[in-house]
């Protein structure tokens, strides 16, 4: 579910800007053969050049001919062995926490994705200490712009009497403890106080006496600050049951949710086990009035292709000095300490850059996989992300491709992420690992690899990538155990969040 955009649609202007028009009558031949076609698909802004061209050309005439065979049998599967893990985060086996070592409070930074994963860290140290965990607060970011608060997003009571039988949760501070200046008397802890992914012994170790003096601690800028390992079981256990079981969205959010998945997916009268958590009840219900479209599988893509992500990565995109100048600009307004180390200290090419997988997927590389793994050029698309750079010049590769492209992500039949290190793909990941039996694969490319490959896009012929594609894929849907020391909200698949039966 894209958590993102569900948080922003109180708010009207701050929706994503960038739109795609539906084409209805998709010729089922077409080609995208020049450059001039691709660069002619908007009017205003001077055209972005698109790379990779020759590959796009082989690309629409594949999938032109590809259009009657079947598709790859393992295209909207993960492998056998997926089925052997199931959820089961929710079975407990200690008594609830009293909480009587004091309160706890968080101000939690970044966006939706980011404060997630602080709610449920935040969960598990109240646990850890003993303590009482008052409603979480987010931070205004001058990025997200978005004024949401915990009970705007996600249903409070639901959150507390979930998780009563762990931790105690509290509105808010007792009366008592709500005059108290915490800065003057040592209990407001910032996000240079606590290393990133802190062990539990280092808030034993200062939190806990701050805590026990004052009763209360306030952390402040609180996120990504707590350790996947080492950790205690059950600590683990109850991480995952916050992230997977506790956190349900308001109910505003779930009709919309529902809505949308309607509309892209169908009516199915028996909700997966995913659209009954992110959705509630009225995933079972049929939110159009008289729909009768029969359900239908699509495809959700997650394009990390913003200006700021693109500038910010310091690659180039064969856009040109126009290009270069363009976001060199943007850097010196946004990045100004990049500015600045550029200077001073020799940065890597933008060449090498590539070649080691740091640049993001620009859209033309993403559709290129997606067309070579054996998605058909009918194939319902669904695109994920804020503006993104180049706008309709540069995505008019994948709309030429996949027609049948809209934007939204619900609860997909199959997920590609474009950047494996984004807080919301690998969000997003873990759910579907998660809830989805086997059935909800996700498409994680090895950008590294993926580069070596297109590096010989001039000479190569598109079988030759297709298999090279499609190999470099099927590695990555591997199934395995989470690594140590992986997130838990990325890669559930451990024996603290889920069950694996042998088959």
């Amino acid at each position: 579910m894209n958590w993102w955009m569900f948080s922003r649609l109180q708010d009207p202007a701050a929706r994503p800007h960038f739109r795609l028009r539906r084409r209805h009558s998709p010729a089922a031949n077409a080609s995208l053969s020049t450059l001039e076609e691709v660069s002619g698909a908007g009017k205003g802004k001077r055209p972005h050049q698109v790379m990779l061209t020759r590959l796009l050309a082989l690309a629409a005439h594949a999938l032109a001919e590809a259009e009657t065979r079947p598709e790859p049998q393992d295209l909207w599967k993960e492998p056998i062995n997926a089925t052997m893990w199931r959820p089961c985060s929710d079975k407990r086996t200690w008594e609830p926490s009293e909480g009587t070592n004091g309160y706890i409070m968080i101000s939690a930074n970044g966006g939706i994705n980011q404060q997630r994963v602080a709610i449920c860290n935040a969960v598990t140290i109240s646990r850890l200490l003993n303590a009482t965990l008052v409603i979480p607060k987010f931070l205004y970011s001058n990025v997200w712009l978005d004024k949401s608060q915990f009970g705007d997003i996600y249903q409070e009571d639901y959150f507390i009497n979930y998780l009563k039988s762990d931790i105690r949760i509290v509105k808010e501070l007792p009366v008592e403890l709500q005059s108290l200046d915490l800065e003057a008397i040592g209990s407001l802890v910032n996000d240079t106080d606590v290393m990133k992914e802190a062990k539990p012994s280092l808030y034993v170790k200062k939190i806990l006496p701050i805590l026990l003096k004052n009763r209360v601690v306030h952390l402040v800028g609180f996120g990504n600050r707590l350790s996947f390992d080492p950790i205690p079981f059950e600590l683990q256990r109850l991480r995952c049951r916050c992230n997977f079981h506790a956190l349900h969205f308001v109910h505003k959010i779930q009709e919309t949710g529902a809505l949308l998945v309607e509309r892209l997916h169908g009516h199915r009268p028996h909700p997966s086990p995913l659209e009954d958590n992110l959705l509630g009840h009225f995933a079972s219900k049929s939110v159009l009035k008289g729909n009768k479209n029969e359900t239908s599988k699509y495809l959700a893509v997650h394009l990390r292709f913003e200006i700021d992500m693109v500038a910010y990565s310091m690659c180039y995109f064969g856009g040109g000095k126009d290009e270069e100048e363009e976001l060199e600009m943007y850097r010196q307004i946004h990045f100004p300490a990049l500015t600045e180390l550029r200077k001073t200290t020799k940065l890597p090419s933008a060449a090498f850059l590539r070649s080691e997988g740091k640049c993001p997927l620009a859209p033309e590389e993403a559709v290129l996989m997606l067309a070579a793994i054996g998605f058909k050029h009918s194939t319902n698309v669904y695109i994920a992300g804020a503006e993104i750079y180049g706008g309709r010049h540069r995505m008019a590769a994948i709309s030429r491709l996949y027609p049948a492209l809209k934007l939204f992500i619900p609860a997909a039949d199959a997920f590609a992420m474009t950047d494996p290190g984004s807080q919301f793909s690998s969000l997003v990941q873990g759910y579907r690992m998660y809830y989805g039996g086997g059935d909800l694969p996700t498409i994680r490319p090895n950008k590294r690899r993926l580069a070596s490959i297109l590096l010989k896009n001039a000479t190569m012929e598109w079988n030759e990538f297709e298999t090279r594609a499609r190999k470099l894929i099927q590695q990555t849907k591997q199934v395995h155990e989470r690594p140590v020391a992986r997130s838990i909200f990325r890669h559930p698949r451990c024996l603290d969040c889920m069950c694996r039966t042998e088959n």
